[in-house]
């Protein structure tokens, strides 16, 4: 391996796993035994402790080659003198919670997983008790990595971790809590139908060892056996597919709630006993309403790319709306510093399904966002037998929302990129019908009044990619086509990008 840092994947580390014809594996068990090694000699130095003296926990969700390199990373911390953890088929959350919990106490933990993404990838989020790895914490390590020249002899049968049943235990022990019930504490949810689809991935264990427990009917889940090749829908809460598919479970099963997890269970969405879905905005929309309730002035920090209803949504509601950057540890880091300024921040939350909360560590656990909207159900239906539909009642949403991807050719791609932006803002500051927002933490968002428009976009640099991503929204009917046509002129000025999604919605549109 010559280039590690090809691995980096912001604060997560991503790469090929299974070889295809058109792409070599660069993520195999040779790498991560290097990892495992040079992980387990970052913590010690972190804490300033002898390798020795260091514990790694290390989970993983259900992709084909998970438990190869979930081995091959603890032969590395063990190489390093540390002691190694096998928690088998786990969430990545429920790593981190390996961290802090008191039963465990590890010095650090890793989830083996890619996320939603294609099953021949895998990857490596890591943790210590303070939280996830920063993007400059995982740069190091690969460079460490990069200067290690030698082969790490791959054992087996480590240690084995009983940690989901402790995790599980925590959630059950938040709902009966939350909810508390003097008519059945131990079994809160009895009399409510709740479904769970898994995706294949990670999180079925929700239904056997917190729903069940809880006493929720749970007939009619779906895919909830890990299976690496997810045969039935990509695990992911953004996913057309699988969005539909959870709405289906619901409906056919008749349902009071729907609820789905990404494959490593560190977002989730959910759908109404009505069919209703509710991710994206919707989702946070129904986790401010909950948290504002309690906590009303808290800051909602969202990434970039939320409408311009949920802003009026969650100003009604009595909070405040603070927009950040894409990416879940941007998102969460910007929740944290505001609390630290004495701004109070409850909930920093990603459009993708990533939540996390100030009084969970600031963890992204999809799991827990689904604690926190089941506790609110079931109060609801205590009380006054609302749905928590009434909840989101009020929130204004687009009539229309499109995303283009506009590809940027040049070598220096993120140069080029950049000069685009800083053109928008003068280009934008010029049009007579647009108005420039005066924040924008990353890229131009310009806001549109006029009555056949009514609307926003938003141009920005990809975190990773050669791209521009721009998200297009409207509150009447063709006022989205109205904008793109103006967004075509203006990207007329550059050569040396491509358009053509953009350029063939609007001959579609005619």
């Amino acid at each position: 391996m010559k280039n590690w840092k090809k691995l980096q994947n912001g604060s997560d580390i991503r790469g090929v796993a299974i070889a295809s014809k058109s792409e070599a594996a660069n993520l195999t068990v040779a790498e991560a035994a290097i990892m495992g090694h040079v992980f387990a000699l970052w913590v010690a130095e972190r804490k300033s402790i002898s390798p020795v003296e260091v514990r790694i926990s290390a989970g993983r969700d259900s992709r084909l080659t998970g438990e190869e390199l979930l081995n091959a990373f603890l032969s590395g911390v063990e190489s390093a003198g540390a002691r190694g953890y096998d928690c088998g088929i786990a969430s990545t959350p429920a790593m981190f919670m390996s961290t802090v919990f008191e039963d465990f106490r590890c010095d650090g933990a890793v989830m083996v997983t890619a996320s939603h993404l294609p099953f021949n990838r895998n990857g490596f989020k890591f943790f210590t008790c303070h939280g996830g790895l920063d993007k400059t914490d995982i740069t190091k390590i690969l460079e460490t990595c990069g200067e290690r020249d030698f082969a790490v002899s791959l054992g087996s049968g480590f240690d084995k971790m009983d940690l989901m049943d402790v995790y599980s235990e925590f959630l059950v022990y938040e709902i009966r809590k939350g909810i508390y019930s003097n008519e059945n504490f131990e079994k809160p949810l009895t009399g409510m139908k709740i479904v769970v689809d898994a995706g294949n991935g990670a999180g079925g264990f929700f239904v056997e060892k917190v729903l069940k427990p809880l006493g929720a009917d749970t007939s009619g889940s779906v895919f909830l056996d890990p299976d690496g090749k997810f045969p039935n829908h990509e695990p992911n809460p953004e996913n057309e597919e699988a969005m539909e598919s959870i709405q289906k479970a619901v409906l056919d099963s008749g349902a009071d709630l729907g609820i789905i997890f990404d494959t490593d269970v560190d977002r989730s969405a959910v759908v109404s006993g009505s069919g209703e879905i509710i991710n994206r905005n919707r989702l946070i929309a129904l986790m401010a309403a909950i948290v504002i309730e309690d906590k009303p002035g808290t800051a909602i920090v969202t990434d970039s790319v939320t409408s311009d209803g949920l802003s009026s949504f969650i100003e009604k509601l009595g909070g405040v709306h603070h927009r950040f950057k894409r990416g879940y540890k941007n998102v969460i880091n910007e929740s944290v510093r505001l609390n630290s300024l004495g701004q109070d921040s409850a909930l920093a939350m990603e459009t993708s399904g990533h939540g996390a909360m100030k009084e969970n560590y600031f963890l992204d656990d999809g799991a827990y966002t689904i604690v926190k909207i089941l506790i609110k159900m079931a109060r609801m239906k205590i009380n006054d037998g609302e749905d928590i539909t009434e909840l989101i009642a009020d929130l204004e949403e687009p009539v229309e929302s499109l995303e283009f991807r506009i590809s940027l050719k040049d070598e220096d791609f993120k140069k080029q990129g950049e000069a685009i932006i800083e053109r928008l803002k003068e280009y934008g500051a010029s049009h007579e019908k647009w108005a420039v927002e005066p924040v924008n933490h990353e890229g131009v968002r310009i806001s549109l009044k006029n009555e056949d428009e009514r609307g926003w976009f938003l141009l920005r640099l990809s975190l990773h990619d050669p791209v521009l991503p721009l998200n297009v929204e409207s509150d009447v009917q063709g006022g989205v086509k109205k904008i793109c046509m103006d967004i075509e002129n203006f990207l007329g000025e550059f050569d040396n990008i491509e358009y053509d999604k953009l350029k063939s919605y609007l001959k579609d549109q005619g």
